[in-house]
């Protein structure tokens, strides 16, 4: 077992690598599902409110040099998508997966919060309502409830606490990397014995024994020695050496964050290809609020993100053909640059989706432009499209969510929000 259980939260397990991970599996399937008992699907959440025109650059929008001033890219510097758009250099991998089409870009996509809050903008985002406190559930946990009349799907958290997307009726179980604490696996076994009899706990724990053996059959197809296993990830960086230099200690650093990113996609693509593995991903990583000094964070955040990418690519190995990934934000940021060389909280932002199955293809959704008249007021990329219809069109086409539980249970009052089909 990689963490201590106890009889209050069985499940709730500790996040390391400072990242919190969500896993939704499935354990059963009727042989009538066919292939959508191998589809799975991925949600990366952005925290902090990721800056889509860094993510994405208009290189070629006759606008976008002048609005962004010091922080603007040069068009020789992107990763070239088509005549307006390239992609931030350190997303590599999205851009060699752009080339083979299996990933595109919605570049002004939001949810329908307006409020350019972070608390108010990521509860919008994780329960799917129209507006603030709108549910208390997530649109995830419902989707599992959807899906129950048909198959049996049940939900995974890495984490002490579940995140809001996947709160709700549907019971989740927990799973944390992290270091053994019993080698004997004497703790295990007298905790069995102590809840076997227990009508409640006894199979829970039961359950979470099942995964934590999944997750170690995970970690260990995935490492072909010690040092690659996940756990090796949540230890702490060695000190630099005193004669490097404060540069040279940064990309140092940099180059260990984004192998720590690169097992946890890979570890979790190898949880997700076991068989009776989880079909449904969340992700949550941190730090894309840039008021200040944006050019650097924002290069270490991508990379990172395109590191987690790569590596669960990696993982899924063959399944990638039935996966598709959908990273998002909770708001973008400003189209001017602010007096800090950052950019302060604002509207529309990039969302990217990406995996096998996704369906080659240009821009999702429509470009506004970024002339003053269309910016919206006065300051931000204006939305064209809710990421709601994006989340129906998946569920709907990739995971067979019933049309009329997505409109009524899942994400309901979202009629405004038509469901964006034929991406896979």
């Amino acid at each position: 077992m990689n963490a201590p259980l106890n009889r209050r939260s069985l499940l709730g397990l500790g996040a390391s690598l400072g990242i919190g991970v969500t896993f939704l599996g499935s354990q059963a399937f009727a042989a009538s599902e066919g292939d959508l008992a191998r589809n799975k699907l991925v949600v990366v959440i952005c925290r902090g409110g990721m800056d889509g025109l860094s993510v994405s650059p208009p290189v070629g929008d006759p606008n976008y040099a002048a609005l962004r001033g010091s922080i603007a890219m040069k068009p020789e510097a992107v990763l070239k998508l088509d005549e307006t758009f390239g992609l931030h250099p350190e997303l590599s991998t999205v851009h060699a997966l752009a080339r083979k089409g299996q990933a595109r870009i919605a570049p002004a996509i939001a949810s329908p919060d307006r409020a350019r809050s972070h608390f108010e903008a990521q509860d919008v985002l994780e329960t799917g309502a129209s507006g603030v406190y709108g549910a208390d559930t997530g649109w995830l946990n419902r989707t599992l409830a959807a899906l129950a009349p048909t198959r049996k799907v049940e939900g995974l958290s890495v984490g002490a606490t579940a995140p809001l997307i996947l709160r709700g009726k549907v019971q989740a179980a927990s799973w944390s990397p992290g270091k053994g604490v019993d080698e004997s696996a004497r703790l295990p076994t007298l905790l069995q014995d102590l809840y076997k009899t227990d009508p409640l706990l006894g199979p829970a724990f039961a359950r979470g024994l099942e995964t934590e053996t999944m997750a170690q059959r995970a970690m260990t197809a995935m490492a072909p020695s010690p040092a690659m296993n996940l756990a090796a990830a949540a230890t702490p960086a060695s000190p630099a050496p005193a004669s490097m230099s404060a540069s040279m200690a940064n990309d140092r650093q940099n180059r260990q964050g984004d192998e720590a990113a690169r097992k946890l996609g890979s570890t979790l693509g190898g949880f997700m290809v076991q068989p009776g593995g989880p079909q449904i991903a969340a992700i949550s990583l941190d730090g894309f609020d840039t008021h200040a000094g944006q050019p650097g964070q924002i290069a270490t955040r991508l990379s990172y993100l395109d590191a987690v990418l790569d590596g669960l690519h990696t993982g899924l190995g063959g399944e990638w053909k039935n996966t598709v990934v959908i990273a998002v934000t909770e708001f973008g940021r400003t189209a001017r640059v602010n007096g800090t060389g950052g950019t302060d909280h604002g509207t529309a932002s990039t969302g990217l989706i990406l995996g096998g199955a996704l369906k080659s293809g240009g821009i999702v959704g429509d470009w506004p432009g970024l002339a003053q008249n269309a910016l919206f007021e006065n300051r931000d990329t204006a939305p064209t499209l809710d990421m709601r219809g994006l989340f129906k069109g998946v569920l709907a086409d990739h995971m067979g969510v019933d049309r009329a539980l997505l409109e009524t249970k899942v994400f309901p009052d979202s009629k405004t929000a038509r469901p964006l089909t034929g991406l896979v």
